[in-house]
């Protein structure tokens, strides 16, 4: 199955409250931290809309 590797790269200071929620919610707090998700559609429409702070690969494992 494939999975997403998302690194929060831009601080969400500044952005609007659904932006901060969304980077909440997939679980990133911090900079430069990375989490693994899987590749759903519900994740991907997550990242979409935060895509410009984020650094993705997708992996496989």
């Amino acid at each position: 199955m494939k999975k997403l590797k998302l690194t929060l790269i831009r601080s969400t200071i500044g952005y609007k409250y659904d932006q901060k929620d969304t980077v909440k919610r997939l679980g990133l707090r911090k900079m430069h931290q990375t989490v693994i998700k899987d590749d759903t559609p519900q994740i991907r429409g997550m990242v979409e809309k935060v895509k410009h702070l984020l650094k993705i690969e997708e992996i496989e494992e």
